[in-house]
């Protein structure tokens, strides 16, 4: 177990559902990604700071690379929960890492993925060197975990 594991993940708790899954039954790759952004926008949320605030302030938090690593598979009715660490922040880089594991604590993926913090302009959205300091406030408290 490497040191950021041993901070206190951010958690959310899934049952695999028949729209989760394929026709075999098999939890379908897309799924995963929306655990993903659910186990990010909660984990924001708890932090004080909502998704919808963020984004009606003029801010956006993409998704720039994606890796996932499928150990086992996930069927119809199983319980899954997920543990999600916010690493250090390098640049403007806000990297994740979450684990899916069974109710038996059996890992069945790992995920790393990058975001970025984007601000809305006239002209579009650029990336947001600087932040303001609610939301720095916020992404600090995200790496430190739970209490």
């Amino acid at each position: 177990m490497d040191e950021m594991e041993t901070k206190n993940p951010w958690l959310l708790r899934k049952v695999v559902l028949p729209q989760h899954t394929d026709h075999a039954g098999v939890m379908w790759h897309g799924s995963y990604l929306n655990w993903l952004e659910e186990a990010r926008v909660n984990a924001l949320a708890n932090v004080g700071l909502s998704y919808a605030d963020l984004s009606n302030s003029g801010f956006e938090m993409p998704v720039v690379d994606l890796k996932i690593k499928y150990m086992k598979t996930l069927s119809h009715g199983d319980k899954v929960i997920l543990r999600s660490w916010s690493l250090e922040q390098k640049g403007t880089r806000l990297p994740w890492k979450t684990i899916f594991f069974t109710k038996d604590e059996i890992p069945t993926a790992e995920a790393f993925l990058n975001l970025v913090l984007l601000q809305r302009t006239e002209s579009g959205f650029r990336i947001s060197r600087t932040r303001p300091k609610h939301i720095n406030v916020a992404l600090h408290q995200l790496q430190k975990g739970p209490k």
